[in-house]
């Protein structure tokens, strides 16, 4: 959500900033723009919608040559998108990109209108700006931290003021805003991304620490100006990883890279056939004492957490409660020192998913994260943290992040089963011998890419479609309605398919297709009297199930077969048709895969 880049050296700025800002496209964004010092005076250029407009922008009005700036991407919170609502804002003095949210704005505006100062955009941003020029007094830092007593919320602040050309000031709190590190130049980012063409040395800015950058060097100080010394820290990010490489999208580059995001996640995590998380802080012993799990996360991670449920109750016979962060931390959940809490997110800065973290540490439990981005928010602040090792995801719908999560809750369901006695050594070793053959088999499930687009052409014509599933599946089937509504814009919804009766099955009609998820053996025959209750009322129905099965013929228009393996491993090999149907229905609609509209990769505000 949003994204904040920052130059200062020897090179174009505005060049800069527009290449660091397109690495961060992936975050989601509605408007753009810079702010760079050309001739002693802060140059500002902005538009609405794609960054390509910003270029164009420039191209025909005045484009910036100077060697400082700032930059920013843009996602609607305070205002329609538009250009005077698009960041950098500012004042004569001062000119400020912001990611996050200013709880108390109005407060802070209307003290400052009563002040003399008028306003031209209806952002919370635009008052911070203007709080940092009143209360400048020829000391930025200074006013810097008078401005951060003053205002509550999230943020992450990149700041220039005019008195200062060569030097940009940052500072952040519960949102992500890293120092890249270069020869005789240096670099703001929200994430790592945008500076890997030009460093991979950066700084970690922790909470309400004021960095101060300059082409030669970075300072660091406290709110009360104590100086602060840091660690430089090296990224393993592969540059090539963040390109589509020969692939038309990259939520497509992501699908095919699942099945080695899987194996390069799981096998450091297999010792002599056991799965083995102590390099995460994990022991049998502890695993083991556990009184009861919960998992928090939002969205598709939500999806792999009820993946999670399934398997850990099952396998390990340990109560486990599943909730959606933004509802964590408001229901005054039952958690104690004995349980344990385990929040999912592939950015590790979810805002939502940080706040129920802190609220497990205020009730006394041990939290587990699994997260993606090393040195993230959750990752830092968690007691224990299993890193996903997906590489970067940048289509803002998740694809191997969810697979690498639910790989991630296989390892733990298996050594907490072990742990506390409900399977042997033997069918423990069993149960990860099948786990690592698994990337193997999602390469086979590729082969099913044709099916899936013959299906997706069948669906782009659809207003509305109705996903099902039960057990295992239905959590497949949440996921896979996800993927579909949020990158083809179709109304989508998954429902528990016993839960038809109850009411659902009063819209199905010939113009609703249905998806089937039907992969587990126990739940066959329910699934199939389903699957016939809504063709029988005119539905188009679609049905990913296990090779091999049988059914009964006119029941299925359409069957997509995916490899078999044991039940309770089926999800992790059901989900690609699911993903390449959602891909390709929003293909042929001719829409933007990568960048839905109003969606971001990460949501770093509640």
């Amino acid at each position: 959500m949003c994204g904040i880049v920052g130059y200062v050296g020897e090179r174009d700025c505005t060049e800069v900033l527009l290449n660091a800002l397109s690495k961060l496209e992936y975050r989601g964004y509605d408007s753009a723009g810079i702010a760079v010092f050309e001739e002693g005076k802060i140059s500002v250029q902005k538009a609405k919608g794609e960054l390509k407009n910003l270029r164009n922008k420039l191209e025909e009005d005045h484009k910036p040559e100077g060697h400082c700036g700032i930059g920013h991407t843009r996602w609607a919170t305070h205002g329609e998108p538009s250009d005077i609502n698009s960041h950098p804002h500012g004042s004569k003095r001062v000119s400020i990109v912001h990611n996050g949210i200013i709880e108390n704005y109005k407060d802070i505006k209307k003290f400052l209108i009563g002040k003399g100062y008028s306003f031209v955009s209806e952002t919370d941003t635009e008052t911070v700006a203007k709080l940092l020029d009143y209360y400048y007094n020829g000391d930025p830092v200074d006013a810097i931290i008078k401005t951060l007593s003053d205002i509550r919320g999230a943020y992450a602040l990149g700041i220039i003021f005019k008195d200062f050309p060569n030097k940009i000031f940052a500072v952040r709190k519960d949102s992500p805003l890293i120092i890249g590190v270069g020869d005789e130049e240096n670099f703001i980012a929200s994430d790592v991304p945008a500076i890997l063409q030009y460093t991979r040395k950066y700084y970690l800015l922790e909470e309400n620490e004021i960095a101060t950058i300059m082409e030669d060097r970075v300072e660091f100080c406290d709110i009360h100006k104590q100086e602060i010394i840091k660690e430089v820290n090296i990224s393993d990010l592969d540059m090539d990883a963040a390109e589509k490489g020969g692939y038309e999208h990259f939520m497509l580059k992501e699908i095919h890279e699942q099945p080695t995001a899987v194996k390069t996640t799981i096998a450091p995590r297999i010792v002599e056939g056991m799965p083995n998380l102590s390099e995460c802080g994990i022991t049998e012993e502890t695993l083991k004492n556990y009184r009861k799990v919960f998992i928090v996360a939002c969205g598709t991670a939500m999806h792999a957490g009820m993946v999670g449920k399934y398997v850990i109750e099952r396998l390990a016979r340990c109560e486990v409660t599943v909730d959606i962060a933004s509802e964590f931390r408001y229901r005054n959940p039952i958690v104690t020192p004995q349980d344990l809490v385990i929040v999912v997110s592939q950015s590790g800065e979810t805002a939502d998913t940080k706040a129920a973290l802190h609220l497990a540490h205020e009730k006394g439990a041990k939290v587990l994260a699994i997260v993606n981005v090393k040195g993230s928010s959750i990752a830092r602040e968690a007691d224990m943290v299993i890193y996903t090792h997906a590489g970067p995801e940048i289509s803002v719908a998740s694809t191997k992040a969810f697979s690498v999560q639910m790989a991630v809750m296989y390892l733990l369901a298996f050594e907490m089963a072990y742990a506390k006695g409900e399977i042997s050594k033997e069918r423990c070793m069993e149960l990860t011998k099948k786990l690592s053959d698994i990337p193997e088999l999602i390469e086979k499930t590729m082969e099913c890419a044709d099916k899936c687009q013959y299906v997706a052409s069948k669906l782009i014509t659809a207003s509305s479609l109705l996903y099902i599933g039960r057990g295992l599946d239905y959590t497949l089937s949440m996921e896979g309605s996800l993927k579909l509504k949020e990158i083809s814009y179709i109304h989508s919804e998954s429902y528990a398919a016993g839960e038809l009766k109850h009411g659902t099955i009063s819209l199905v009609t010939d113009e609703m297709p249905v998806i089937s998820v039907a992969t587990q053996e126990d739940l066959l025959e329910k699934m199939v009297s389903n699957i016939e209750e809504v063709k029988s009322r005119g539905a188009y129905t679609i049905t990913v199930c296990k090779e091999n099965m049988e059914f009964s013929e006119g029941i299925m228009d359409e069957i997509i077969e995916v490899p078999a393996v044991e039940d309770v491993l089926m999800p992790m090999v059901t989900v690609v048709p699911l993903q390449l149907i959602a891909y390709y229905t929003t293909v042929l609609k001719g829409l933007n895969v990568d960048k839905p509209r109003n969606l971001a990769k990460s949501v770093t505000v509640e």
